[in-house]
């Protein structure tokens, strides 16, 4: 999958500072949606209320007829900073091998989260793209760990009100033409414990998948809908 050429890049000089001014403040939580563009770089429209932070979508797009799903590999990117901030104190400190992992995980944890739900909406996820097939160019960004587990000896135990949080950057494609068809920007933060509690990789992992669940679940129901509708549906 990992193979599969859409005539666009993936992130073009526009589409980036489309993004960057998405996630210019601390946390994109904070940003007012009006504050959005009503069209993107490509002409895709700004939609309203939509339960996703921003839904762009090419006028007159027809999700009726795509009983399949393609799904890229995803691509993980921290936030700014993330590495000087976490290698500030003298504990737990991170390396880039730790990133790679953290990262490598994430993405494979979004396939399985994304296929388990896609497919029990109803869509196939295949391989390769066709007739029938939404490609989907997925891409996490901010990502945000609060306290990762390294699984190192003498690591300290940490202790933390919340997992962090992550942004998704998800484009949607023709199979046959490679058209750009919707792109999906939705910041979401883990739960709030309230309290300190102790955090590791599962606890971690547990929150990650909470997110992506949310996020499959949304797109899963969308093209169900739209299936069996059999006309354009608005997100």
């Amino acid at each position: 999958m990992s193979e599969y050429r859409i005539p666009t890049k993936f992130f073009t000089t526009a589409v980036a500072v489309l993004l960057a001014g998405c996630m210019s403040c601390f946390s994109v939580l904070a940003l007012a949606k009006e504050k959005l563009p009503e069209e993107s770089p490509e002409g895709l429209k700004l939609m309203q209320n939509t339960k996703a932070y921003a839904v762009y979508m090419a006028e007159g797009a027809d999700f009726s007829g795509y009983d399949k799903v393609a799904i890229l590999d995803c691509y993980v990117a921290f936030k700014k900073n993330w590495k000087r901030e976490q290698n500030s104190s003298a504990v737990n400190r991170v390396d880039d091998r730790d990133i790679a992992k953290i990262k490598t995980k994430l993405a494979e944890e979004f396939k399985i989260v994304f296929t388990r739900e896609l497919t029990a909406k109803g869509s196939t996820v295949v391989d390769a793209a066709g007739p029938g097939v939404l490609v989907l160019r997925p891409a996490i960004f901010n990502l945000d760990v609060v306290s990762p587990d390294l699984m190192t000896a003498g690591m300290s135990r940490s202790f933390t009100t919340s997992a962090g949080e992550m942004t998704l950057f998800l484009e949607l494609y023709d199979g046959v033409t490679g058209a750009l068809l919707a792109r999906v920007i939705d910041p979401q933060a883990a739960r709030d414990y309230g309290t300190m509690q102790y955090s590791n990789g599962i606890t971690n992992k547990r929150e990650a998948d909470i997110i992506l669940k949310k996020w499959s679940v949304a797109l899963g129901g969308f093209l169900q809908r739209a299936r069996e509708s059999g006309v354009v549906t608005q997100p």
